[in-house]
């Protein structure tokens, strides 16, 4: 299997302003990493002049207000919100701009297919499978900030990259750490890649305290400030698993080849060990506009508003083994990672619908694990390889469906 991410040696050194012209595409714009993005291009326009990064288009799921602020601002050609229910409040809002506006699933795709160099793909869970494939359709560079599309469809999207010139830039901070230390054409002498893990703000709390745990305890993550689904994921230690099986597509490595280790600084982000024994590995302040940076201007390096690294002050950095028995989602993620398929498919799908059963209120912090697992034993399609986005899609939804009825069970 090719490693989906590039490898770091195999693009020319374009100069500096060939980068800073490259268009981009923001998919999720309202959400912290879309707005991180946004940050960035401001300080790159600050920085080297205003027509740094220029924006093809914006893209929001329902926070239409801030759509049309961030579009304002940011003056993108086209800005589109998924919820039609709020176009003609986009519309308004940005009437006399000039921006096209659209809404509507279908217009998402369309604005992912329209041509960006750059398509920033920062839309939550596995809604973002559509509009990521169109990007890598059209051989765009695809910083990609959505794990759940990879763990979701990783067979389909490697089928959909292998036809195109696509390049896949990985934005969440392990892999975008794994992907600067790593070169994937000497993939042979690599022993093992181990991505880090804050813990979660329940690291150090018993069984009993972690299943009284609240929604609002839950989402205080303690390093990163990040939206309430992937706050969660950090807490049951989902989000780990979900990225140890992103890594094992993006970067063509093996189960055996992968790990985790808990760091509550979340100032290693991720090592590469090699066969002679040297370990490399990546520094930096917990701050996504560090990776985002990255990935905008790959492979040069550019000026970033991210917060800069003082070990000094760090005092210390630690390290732990993960604990699967009281995180019981990790060890379900690495399981699914052996039983590959369509069972990783499963897993994200039940995490999902059990996160948001959580955050309302209607299930335990325990029970998502409970029903994950519940989940993946009683959908069907995990034995099943993903030949199709259509494919994938079902299953996604027969998951759903189950695992919906499973946290019904668990409220009842």
């Amino acid at each position: 299997m090719r490693a989906l991410a590039a490898p770091r040696g195999n693009a020319e050194i374009p100069d500096l302003s060939g980068v800073l012209h490259r268009s981009v595409t923001v998919l999720g714009s309202t959400g912290s990493i879309g707005v991180s993005t946004l940050d960035v291009i401001a300080h790159a326009r600050a920085t080297y002049g205003a027509d740094a990064f220029p924006l093809e288009a914006l893209t929001a799921g329902g926070n239409v207000d801030k759509l049309i602020e961030q579009a304002k601002a940011a003056k993108p050609k086209l800005a589109v919100i998924a919820d039609e229910k709020h176009f003609a409040a986009l519309k308004d809002g940005l009437s006399g701009t000039g921006i096209e506006v659209a809404a509507g699933r279908k217009a998402v795709i369309e604005a992912s297919a329209r041509p960006s160099d750059t398509v920033m793909v920062a839309i939550m869970g596995a809604a973002a499978l559509e509009p990521a494939l169109a990007a890598v359709a059209r051989s765009a560079n695809v910083a990609l900030a959505n794990k759940e599309c990879i763990v979701a469809a990783g067979t389909v999207f490697h089928r959909v990259l292998a036809a195109s010139k696509a390049t896949v830039l990985p934005v969440d901070s392990e892999h975008n750490a794994v992907f600067q230390l790593y070169d994937a054409e000497k993939n042979e002498a690599v022993e093992k890649v181990t991505l880090t893990a804050s813990g979660g703000p329940f690291r150090t709390w018993d069984i009993e305290r972690i299943r009284a745990a609240t929604p609002a305890q839950a989402v205080a993550h303690p390093n990163w400030s990040m939206g309430a689904k992937i706050s969660v994921d950090s807490a049951t230690l989902m989000n780990k698993g979900l990225e140890l099986i992103e890594a094992h597509f993006l970067f063509a490595l093996p189960a055996e080849k992968l790990g985790v280790v808990v760091h509550p600084q979340s100032i290693v982000h991720a090592m590469v060990t090699f066969e002679d024994g040297s370990t490399l590995a990546h520094l930096s302040a917990p701050d996504m506009r560090t990776p985002i940076c990255h990935a905008l201007a790959w492979p040069r390096r550019i000026s970033s508003p991210s917060r800069r690294l003082d070990l000094p002050a760090v005092g210390q950095l630690t390290f732990e083994a993960p604990d699967t028995e009281r995180f019981r989602c990790l060890k379900l993620a690495i399981e699914t990672m052996d039983r590959g398929c369509m069972s990783p498919t499963i897993l994200n799908a039940a995490n999902e619908i059990a996160v948001d059963a959580f955050l309302k209120g209607r299930i335990g912090f325990m029970d998502i694990a409970h029903v994950v697992e519940d989940t993946l034993n009683d959908c069907p399609g995990a034995n099943i390889e993903a030949e199709t986005v259509e494919g994938v899609l079902y299953t996604d939804l027969r998951a759903r469906e189950v695992a919906a009825a499973a946290c019904a069970r668990r409220q009842a």
